[in-house]
Formats: structure tokens, sequence, C-alpha cells
């Protein structure tokens, strides 16, 4: 179960929450950049990459039985703020296209460069799966 909160004096968030109360099985997602799993950037561009990258979390929560509504923070790592304010228009875009109208806590970090070379972004997810009385909890395997 995910509650929403914001301070009732400050402004309403633009594309984010400030708190989220979360009950349920956690699910920590590493970051994510924008290849495919055979290790191929579809995209040279932010843009394409931001989707694959969200794709790609949409995929690992998977096995975990969470969906993209479960993530309560995303921590994205961009190699150009430049660039993505640039296409602020299309960034936006694509994140409805994956996410919804689904805004978790968010932060987005210029960095100087990623480990892989090619890639322009990566996001980290944090994601809470409610869990009833009755659920049993996932049984943990090794990785």
């Amino acid at each position: 179960m995910l509650e929403f909160l914001n301070p009732p004096h400050w402004p309403a968030p633009r594309g984010y929450t400030n708190t989220i109360v979360a009950r349920g099985d956690i699910v920590f997602v590493a970051g994510q950049i924008g290849w495919t799993p055979d290790g191929k950037f579809p995209s040279k561009d932010l843009v394409g990459q931001l989707r694959q990258a969200l794709i790609n979390i949409r995929d690992a929560l998977e096995p975990a039985g969470a969906k993209m509504s479960d993530i309560v923070r995303l921590t994205w790592f961009v190699t150009a703020r430049d660039e993505y304010l640039a296409n602020i228009k299309d960034v936006g875009a694509v994140y409805r296209e994956i996410m919804g109208k689904h805004y978790p806590v968010m932060s987005v970090v210029e960095v100087k460069a990623l480990v892989e070379s090619e890639a322009k972004v990566e996001i980290e997810a944090t994601a809470v799966v409610p869990r009833g009385p009755n659920t049993p909890r996932r049984a943990l395997t090794g990785g």
C-alpha cells in the first residue's frame, strides 16, 4: 500500500512526489541503463535510452511480482543536464508511456560519466509490493 504525502504548506510537486509511506515487500533494482538484455544500445540519444532503461526496470520488477505503480523511489543519473532539459517534453512523454501517471519520489543528478561509455542515463528503482496478511513471503533465491 502506498500513501502519497506532501506538506500542506509546500507547493504541489511537478512530476514527482515529496514523500511516500509504503507497506509491503521492498524490491531494490540496481541502476538500469538504455541497453537491451543482449548488451546493445538501440538508441544513441537520451530519450531512447531512457525508454529502454524504464523497460529494463519494468522487466526487473516482474519476478518479484512488482509493477511500475509499486515504485516508491527513482534516482536518475544523466550525463548531460542540458540534454535532459532540452528534451524534457519527450522525456515526459516516454515517462508517461512506461510509468503511466505514477509519480514516485524522484531525483535527477548530472554525473560526469557512467561506467558504460555509450550510456546517457542510469536509473535506480525501489518498489514496495503490497502484501496482505494471508500473502506468503516470496522465497529468496541467490543471484
